[in-house]
């Protein structure tokens, strides 16, 4: 970012600025030095019918270098002063000019101001435009009257300032250069070696990873709606931390927890753990939406809270009775010590538990059982959605990433608000809940347990429980959800 910024303000600012720029692109001896058998005028040059005893000719291209015209006011001179531009030819007399090449036929009247002495070619105030250039030829003899044999002349003098220029404003020689610059050159060396530096760095950090990699072997449990999310972020940690394992026993929330205040490493749960486990340490992960799923030839998406309490009070038997098709009602659970099943309770029945189930197939009530809607119930999220998807008139509830996409089945929206985060931050959709890590107490720092839940709140976790349509809890509008005992939706 700074080398482009400084370029930048280079080019623009200072660089930008009016220059002037020349160019010797000829200084040569016209001597006959290899006995040319027909020289022609070239062996001829004379001044006032002397033939030249040395001469040579000097071919000076005169340029606005810049990104601003030059008028003939920028010249730093004299206001009766007609030259702007002084050329010297050292060791040389000037025996004659011309102007060779315009770049453009407007400078030719400006041009014939020239003014040429024996030592001295005064180029005028020419206003030259962006790009704009003019050439000189100049025919050279020795000062001296003896052809030099030392070497060759010195540089061409060329003096002139321009107001406002870049640097002091002094008229610089301009090289004409096939290929790269040097000074080109030298700045893309060092971009490379700038970039190769940076993707070193970022490798190296990235195959760190934020957060410091465990090792050894961890087993999770608790939430099947959650499953989803752990198993991911689990490979994803091993991609960057090969050291480490992981086993799965994901049986439901309240199975996680047992498991875990027995002799269990790290459980995931819907919602708080229940009372008569005070060893456990909760952790805030992530705010899960759940939803309600009917099979699809039920024709009914949309549901109010009453008549949700009403279905699962067995109060409505058929869905033609609430709009939709001439389907007899068949409620389809989770078992008892789910965290969805909990949250699902508190959070929509206000509280009531669910009735306990009178089906094993979800189609036809068990033997003996009293006559009413047909219940059953399920251990894992999975179960239910597929239970829901091919069972006639069948009603059920899921995690929202899990429910999202099936055949045979569609989401209903609660109230007329579907389950987005942004309608239940605000408080308009009320199937959430916390999901929550828990350990046994607090784990060692550098144990995998508290290097993975580091894990799910940093960058790459929370990418993973975005991309299952949940939001991790400190990106929430409203936090304080994600705290323990948030309020539930009273019971009606």
């Amino acid at each position: 970012m700074v080398v482009p910024g400084i370029a930048a303000i280079y080019e623009f600012l200072v660089k930008g600025r009016k220059r002037l720029g020349y160019r010797v692109q000829m200084d040569t001896t016209a001597n006959d030095v290899g006995e040319t058998a027909a020289p022609g005028a070239l062996g001829e040059l004379s001044k006032e019918g002397v033939p030249l005893v040395d001469p040579s000719i000097v071919l000076l291209r005169i340029e606005n270098t810049g990104r601003t015209n030059i008028d003939e006011h920028d010249y730093a001179v004299r206001d009766d002063d007609r030259a702007g531009i002084r050329v010297s030819f050292p060791g040389r007399r000037v025996v004659g000019v011309v102007v060779t090449e315009l770049s453009d036929e407007n400078l030719r009247s400006s041009l014939s101001g020239l003014t040429v002495r024996e030592d001295l070619v005064e180029l005028p105030k020419v206003p030259m435009n962006r790009h704009d250039h003019y050439k000189v030829l100049a025919a050279l003899d020795s000062t001296d009257g003896r052809k030099k044999t030392d070497g060759a002349y010195p540089d061409p003098i060329v003096v002139g300032t321009i107001k406002g220029g870049v640097g002091d404003g002094r008229i610089i020689e301009t090289r004409s250069r096939i290929g790269t610059s040097r000074r080109a050159m030298m700045l893309i060396a060092f971009l490379v070696v700038l970039v190769v530096a940076q993707s070193l760095v970022f490798l190296r950090s990235d195959t760190r990873t934020p957060l410091d990699c465990a090792e050894g072997r961890l087993a999770i449990s608790g939430s099947t709606a959650f499953e989803p999310v752990i198993r991911e972020a689990a490979r994803s940690y091993q991609d960057v931390c090969p050291a480490a394992e992981f086993a799965f026993e994901m049986r439901g929330s309240g199975e996680g927890l047992l498991a875990l205040d027995q002799s269990g490493e790290l459980a995931f749960s819907d919602g708080e753990k229940p009372d008569g486990m005070p060893g456990l340490v909760a952790r805030p992960i992530a705010f899960v939406l759940f939803t309600l799923v009917v099979n699809a030839d039920t024709g009914v998406k949309d549901l109010t809270t009453a008549q949700i309490r009403r279905l699962y009070r067995g109060e409505i038997g058929n869905w033609k009775e609430i709009g939709g098709a001439d389907e007899a009602v068949r409620l389809i659970s989770r078992n008892p010590g789910s965290g969805t099943r909990a949250a699902f309770q508190r959070r929509v029945l206000g509280g009531v538990r669910e009735p306990g189930s009178n089906s094993d197939n979800c189609r036809d009530r068990d033997p003996g059982t009293p006559a009413g809607v047909v219940r059953c119930a399920r251990n894992s999220t999975e179960d239910v959605l597929r239970a829901v998807a091919d069972t006639p008139g069948a009603l059920g509830y899921s995690e929202l990433g899990a429910a999202t996409g099936r055949s045979g089945s569609a989401l209903v929206r609660i109230d007329g608000h579907p389950a987005t985060v942004d309608d239940a931050d605000h408080g308009t959709y009320p199937f959430w809940e916390t999901e929550l890590g828990y350990t046994f107490g607090d784990p060692d720092a550098h144990s995998l347990a508290a290097s993975f839940l580091r894990y799910l709140t940093n960058q790459v976790g929370a990418d993973i429980i975005r991309a299952h349509g949940d939001r991790p809890c400190a990106e929430l509008a409203n936090p304080q959800l994600c705290h323990p005992n948030p309020a539930a939706v009273p019971a009606d």
